[in-house]
This record gives structure tokens, C-alpha cells and sequence, in this order.
């Protein structure tokens, strides 16, 4: 058995779900914030068993796009000074970051 954990951008989410769940898939969502950006993610918890990890990483890999984004740098004094004027700067977001963890043990109470 394994465990998944995938982290994906909150606009990939819904389409997650929809898509585990079309696939007899079985879910823990929580909310979470990446530290890069400081926006919003959902960490996927999937348990399942070995034979189906990779059609669990397929359907992540088509519900999780990634995309450009435009987002302002810190400033150099790690905070807002009123000299420095940040140029947004594109920035690749999406996908998904995804461990397969070996599952030692699994109750259900």
C-alpha cells in the first residue's frame, strides 16, 4: 500500500476531486499556503494500493496544468520600502508536487 501526497494549486482542486473521485479514487484534502508564493494549495492525502499508483499519478498529471503567472519580487529589504519599485516578473505555477510514501500499516476504526 501507499499513500500519495499531492500538492496543487487551489484552481486545480475541483477538477482533482471530480476526476479521483470518477476513478474510485479516495481522498483527505487540506487546505494549505506554499511558502514561494504565499497562495492557497490543496495537499491531496490518496491512499491505495501499489497496482493503481500510476493511474493515481496519471489523473494528477492531467487535472494539474501549469501556467504563467505575473508576481511582484520582495523588496532587497524584505519588506515594502518606498525607494524600490518591484517589476512583476513571470513565474511558472501549477502542476503538482507529488511523494508516494510507503504505508506500513492502515486501520480504519
Amino acid at each position: 500500500m501507499k499513500m500519495i501526497v499531492a500538492v496543487v494549486q487551489d484552481k486545480d482542486s475541483n477538477r482533482l476531486t471530480d476526476a479521483l473521485s470518477d476513478n474510485n479514487f479516495k481522498t483527505t484534502k487540506l487546505a494549505t499556503t506554499g511558502g514561494f508564493l504565499k497562495e492557497g494549495n490543496t495537499t491531496f492525502m490518496i491512499g491505495c494500493e501499489d497496482q493503481y499508483v500510476d493511474e493515481a499519478l496519471e489523473i494528477i498529471k492531467k487535472n494539474c496544468s501549469q501556467r504563467e503567472q505575473m508576481v511582484a519580487p520582495i523588496s532587497p529589504m524584505g519588506g515594502n520600502a518606498d525607494s524600490y519599485i518591484p517589476k512583476p516578473v513571470k513565474v511558472e505555477v501549477g502542476g503538482a508536487t507529488v511523494f508516494v510514501l510507503p504505508v506500513e500499516s492502515f486501520f480504519q476504526f
